[in-house]
């Protein structure tokens, strides 16, 4: 028993100072450079600077109201009443959060459904008048719903869509306008996928839409996602649609709900600042999830 423990012992020993070696070649831990130093305090500057703004709201909406006005920067009592009350009928939050993740998500849903085959088919088909059809799409990204409220409004009022359900009229105005930028992402990401993955996954006994939905869909999900987040996050900021297509307050989805708070001669501070993070914390939350999918999405087709 004796000899198995020298031996341990023995390894044991020459591992440490195999350890002790290599720590003294490498030598005490370098200190950053002077440029490495420089460059990550100048991002903790910016990133402090971005988040002040945030910070002043969620301090702006615990504030009582008769320290609305102080020059103190945190005031010294704090009603968190002014958080928890907003979620109140009277003040209508939750139905709006309900009615902008509808309309946002629905808009999401459509455009996926028409983007994906049309950006497919353009990538893969050089059929004639390609050229013109892609320019086109990239045209309607010229035409924002400021200049067309109008048309836009008349022509959801002709065929009668605000009066059934003006939360359908928006999924639609949404989805339109974000169609385009989602096909160009999408062809530009599906035109970078070797055609011969497919032409493989079809020998093996795959039609085309087999080929498509298991080998290009999985290839280009950093794309789709790209023109998802983006999709989404355009339904879910638009305010000049939602405040000329919705008529009830029962509709308002949160961009509407959020000016209601802004009279003519006063201002509902403590409320507008809460219900404007309410309206940041889905996209904080979503590029938090999928922040390095967007980066792969967006340099799609930079490298041939």
């Amino acid at each position: 028993m004796a000899a198995p423990t020298l031996t341990t012992g023995a390894s044991t020993g020459k591992a440490a100072g195999a350890a002790r070696g290599a720590r003294a070649r490498r030598g005490p831990a370098r200190l950053p450079s002077v440029k490495t130093a420089v460059i990550t305090l100048v991002a903790y500057v910016v990133a402090v600077l971005f988040l002040l703004p945030y910070l002043e709201m969620l301090i702006t909406s615990v504030r009582p109201q008769r320290e609305l006005f102080d020059r103190d920067y945190l005031p010294h009592h704090f009603a968190w009443s002014n958080l928890t009350n907003m979620w109140g009928s009277a003040y209508g939050i939750l139905s709006s959060v309900r009615v902008s993740l509808e309309i946002a998500g629905g808009s999401t849903v459509l455009v996926l459904l028409v983007a994906l085959p049309a950006a497919y088919y353009t990538s893969r088909h050089r059929f004639r008048g390609r050229g013109a059809f892609l320019l086109l799409v990239l045209a309607t990204q010229m035409l924002q719903p400021t200049a067309l409220i109008v048309g836009i409004y008349k022509e959801f009022l002709s065929f009668g869509l605000l009066n059934i359900n003006p939360v359908w009229s928006l999924i639609l105005v949404n989805a339109g306008f974000n169609l385009a930028f989602a096909i160009w992402i999408l062809n530009a990401y599906i035109g970078s996928i070797p055609y011969e993955l497919e032409e493989a996954a079809m020998v093996d006994g795959h039609g085309r839409v087999g080929a498509l939905m298991r080998v290009t869909v999985p290839l280009a999900l950093p794309g789709i996602v790209t023109a998802l987040i983006f999709t989404f996050i355009s339904a879910w900021n638009e305010f000049i649609s939602a405040l000329a297509l919705t008529t009830s307050s029962d509709d308002f989805p949160l961009t509407v709900r959020l000016d209601s708070f802004i009279g003519q001669y006063t201002v509902d501070w403590q409320h507008l600042f809460g219900a404007s993070l309410v309206a940041t914390i889905p996209v904080f939350i979503l590029f938090a999830l999928i922040e390095g999918r967007v980066v792969g999405g967006l340099t799609a087709g930079s490298i041939k």
